[in-house]
């Protein structure tokens, strides 16, 4: 099988396709032909190496890990033993995070509890799209608290993958939202349904005046102060991303800025396919749409994940496979 793989930390340059054994699952896995993939934040960090704490687990000096790719969706080959869920034949997508990444491939092994069915009305790119930025969207729009109708919500970096959920996501629960993201982006903003727009290349929305019951930040930049400014007394801030510098900031100082300002202040923790059946009702019923930016097949990944760190994606960058047989 073909897969595009690195074996050094660094840029895109490192990424090349290469021939590989057609992998064999474990009792709890199912062999996944892989009709497409989908770029997340976390590739990126896996690629730089960045942060570096970050290779405590995927590799000190060359990361452990040599194809990326967690958000999949395929059809199951074959199943292990102690397999029970699928069969082969079943269309199923998922996020392989915690079970070995590997979705650049035209072949992945994947366990049991990372997969689902993926519903007919999905396609598989839509399907790549959805598991692991849809599901964050949807754990932190759930952060501490949820979201009532009428409250305003802020969403920053509403025009990236996990933000045009997040605007979606808000929408169905009855919020009014403001988009934050470059104006290059206000089209697919307007089209998840984002109310209002600001561009924060001519805008800083912590010095307008405006304050909100929830922001969400999926690229925090500014100072948890600035930000702590824009939110209403009992609002919620809750980072998904960014600036390691901030988030380290928000980590040590959410306690007491929560406590003296009655607001609550904190870090998302992702957990993988956690909420996928309530992400597939927002789906079925029409009120969240996978938005995807471009498709690129599997020789051209380097490519797309140039695309993706220029950070011009509008929604979703999704891989197809250019071809699915076994060699």
């Amino acid at each position: 099988m073909k897969a595009v793989v690195y074996d050094h930390y660094g840029t895109v340059e490192q990424l090349h396709l290469e021939e590989m054994p057609l992998p064999t699952p474990k009792d709890n896995e199912a062999l996944i032909k892989v009709h497409a993939a989908s770029i997340n934040d976390w590739d990126w960090g896996l690629l730089e190496g960045k942060p570096f704490a970050n290779r405590v687990t995927s590799g000190l000096f060359d990361p452990k890990i040599r194809v990326l790719g967690s958000d999949i969706a395929g059809t199951v080959e074959a199943v292990g033993s102690s397999v029970t869920k699928f069969q082969q034949g079943d269309e199923v997508f998922g996020d392989l995070c915690q079970c070995g990444w590997g979705g650049f491939a035209e072949y992945v092994c994947a366990q049991e509890n990372a997969l689902t069915l993926k519903p007919a009305s999905l396609s598989f790119k839509q399907a790549a799209a959805l598991p692991q930025a849809g599901l964050l969207a949807l754990q932190g729009l759930q952060h501490k608290g949820l979201i009532q109708a009428g409250q305003k919500v802020l969403i920053n970096g509403a025009g990236g993958g996990a933000g045009s959920f997040a605007v979606q996501i808000a929408k169905s629960m009855g919020a009014e939202v403001t988009g934050v993201d470059r104006a290059s982006k206000f089209e697919v903003m307007r089209k998840v349904g984002a109310d209002h727009l600001i561009d924060y290349q001519t805008a800083d929305f912590t010095q307008n005046g405006q304050q909100y019951d929830r922001i969400l930040d999926c690229c925090a930049q500014r100072s948890i102060f600035d930000t702590n400014r824009s939110l209403n007394p009992g609002g919620i801030y809750s980072v998904m991303g960014g600036a390691t510098g901030r988030i380290m900031q928000t980590l040590l100082l959410s306690p007491w800025l929560s406590m003296r300002n009655n607001k609550k202040i904190g870090i998302v923790l992702y957990k993988p396919n956690q909420g996928i059946m309530e992400l597939i009702e927002l789906i079925e019923s029409g009120k969240v749409v996978p938005e995807i930016d471009r498709t690129y097949s599997l020789s051209e990944v380097p490519e797309a994940m140039k695309h993706f760190g220029r950070s011009e994606h509008q929604g979703k960058i999704v891989i197809t496979m250019e071809l699915n047989e076994p060699n």
